[in-house]
């Protein structure tokens, strides 16, 4: 009897939640759990509007220019991911359909990136959580490739390190705090147009050498750098040295930019010395995150002592990414996007986006306020300074900080040694980014300038605003 009144109260319970509009009932009268789990549940349109509620204090994703991420995909896909969730990428005896797309999409991206090409093998790569995880991989292989060679020799292998240049991504500065690893920076140069002069480069290499990267796309300017260059220069490095230092291609960004738009641009493994890349599928792949690929020339390239076997998930599976589990529905979302769009879709995309910034930079030009940092523009990102800003009276961080108030989000930095007194801005063209869009921040960008002018009035030259249109 007792157990049956009980019943009836938390039924009675149960429909009082369900009858109740949300904001009226206690759930939501309360703090929200900060340090402690809560003791008792609640009704999920309650957890969901609690939720919901806090994450409209995050910016708007479509506004923020800061990021290379994809803030934009069809509905198809959404519905794709809603449905695949629940996949892990390991688990391929269990998802073998989900495996096989995971190896069509390394083939797809080793075809766009000139790998060798063997139609009875497979080529060799994986996917990964993200660019960062494919860099570090990509690095991984190189030191042990190299740490092997040195090993034969009967040679130290106690002091690896690898070349960059100053503008290189985060993820390499990790990389060679995590795997001990010492990193040689070449400067960046105004001389050479704000750019790592290749030569540097090769001028830093030396037996203990694992790799010199470079990049295709940096974060600080979207910069190409000269690969084809560097790969000619490492060359007759390594013939007069009798090394074997391989490059590897931060491709994270304009990987799936310059197949498209710059087809004949020798970057990739059509250049000899060229052993590895990383590319992100959740950047200009047009993926939600996170995705990213590792991709080698050949399974040469690649040491076996990287490649591990598991067999407690129903089958024998080599594995050679970092991250264990991890979710199949973006390597799924890259297949989709692969058969969706097609090499003319992804040109299309990319072709607008890249419209869309040099409208930004006519309009920035025009302003005689704005001064391009690239004197070429080969992907969807535009970075500029300000012509004047010492006697301006103010800086690109102040333009930053009050675009914010329209919702925009678009980072103000120094650039890396070499030039780190130079301020600048960057913008991000990503699919979803409209000319609209690119005119209504324009136009904001110069209603800001005008009250950061009123603020200092005795110090700004006068100037002309352009026409947006």
């Amino acid at each position: 009897m007792l157990h049956g009144k009980k019943s009836e109260e938390r039924i009675a319970l149960e429909v009082k939640e369900v009858i109740n509009p949300v904001f009226g009932g206690r759930d939501l009268l309360r703090p929200a759990p900060k340090f402690k789990l809560p003791r008792e549940e609640m009704p999920p349109r309650n957890a969901y509007q609690l939720v919901h509620d806090e994450l409209m204090l995050d910016g708007h994703s479509r506004l923020n220019l800061a990021t290379f991420v994809t803030t934009w995909i069809e509905t198809e896909a959404q519905q794709l991911m809603s449905e695949t969730f629940d996949k892990n990428m390991i688990d391929k005896d269990e998802y073998p359909q989900t495996a096989e797309l995971e190896m069509r999409c390394v083939n797809i991206i080793a075809d766009l990136f000139h790998a060798k090409s063997d139609e009875n093998e497979n080529a060799c790569g994986c996917s990964t959580i993200g660019s960062s995880e494919a860099a570090m991989l990509c690095g991984m292989a190189m030191k042990w490739n190299w740490r092997k060679k040195r090993a034969k020799q009967g040679k130290d292998t106690s002091k690896p390190n690898f070349v960059t240049g100053s503008d290189v991504q985060v993820c390499w500065e990790k990389f060679g705090v995590y795997w001990d690893i010492e990193l040689r920076h070449a400067p960046m140069k105004k001389e050479n147009g704000y750019r790592v002069d290749m030569k540097d480069l090769v001028e830093l290499c030396d037996e203990n050498t694992i790799g010199v990267l470079g990049i295709l796309g940096t974060t600080y300017t979207g910069e190409y750098q000269d690969i084809e260059k560097l790969d000619r220069l490492m060359a007759e490095y390594n013939a007069r040295t009798g090394y074997d230092i391989p490059i590897h291609v931060d491709a994270a960004s304009g990987g799936f930019i310059a197949p498209f738009l710059d087809p004949d641009l020798a970057w990739d493994f059509r250049l000899e010395g060229v052993k590895s890349i990383n590319v992100s599928g959740h950047k200009f792949g047009l993926v939600a995150p996170g995705v990213g690929w590792a991709l080698w020339k050949d399974w040469s390239c690649l040491p076996e002592e990287l490649i591990f076997h598991v067999n407690y998930l129903g089958g024998d599976m080599p594995t050679f990414a970092i991250n264990f589990s991890r979710p199949g529905a973006q390597v799924i979302l890259q297949y989709y996007n692969f058969v969706r769009l097609g090499f003319e879709g992804y040109r299309k995309i990319h072709t607008a986006n890249l419209n869309v910034v040099n409208h930004l930079k006519r309009l920035v030009e025009d302003s005689e306020l704005g001064e391009m940092v690239l004197d070429e523009i080969k992907m969807p990102l535009l970075s500029f300074k300000l012509k004047d800003d010492k006697h301006l009276g103010f800086t690109v961080y102040d333009i930053s900080d009050k675009l914010r108030r329209y919702g925009w989000q678009v980072p103000a930095y120094t650039l890396a040694r070499g030039c780190e007194d130079v301020s600048i801005l960057r913008i991000v063209a990503k699919e979803g980014f409209s000319y609209d869009l690119a005119s209504l921040l324009v136009q904001h960008v110069f209603e800001v300038m005008e009250e950061l002018k009123a603020e200092h009035p005795n110090r700004v030259k006068p100037s002309t605003a352009p026409k947006i249109c």
